[in-house]
């Protein structure tokens, strides 16, 4: 169970990665193979670290709002 959870999170935060090596491949004016043009290439990258951080950052949020680890303002209402 514990494996699933790992790679769960692991595979977003891969791609979170990925998509800050492709706004820094931007800035140094490097161009990877799939994209026609830089802005493209950082718009994707923006949008992969965007993804990847909500997920991680979702399922952590979620985890400790499970054990009861968050402050009152944040749990659960019921």
């Amino acid at each position: 169970m514990r494996l699933i959870a790992l790679l769960v999170v692991l595979l977003p935060g891969l791609l979170g990665v990925y998509g800050i090596k492709l706004m820094r491949d931007v800035l140094f004016g490097y161009l990877q193979t799939p994209f026609p043009s830089l802005s493209l290439q950082f718009l994707a990258g923006l949008v992969f670290f965007a993804a990847g951080l909500a997920f991680v950052g979702g399922f952590i949020f979620y985890r400790d709002r499970k054990r009861n680890k968050l402050q009152k303002k944040f749990s659960k209402r019921s």
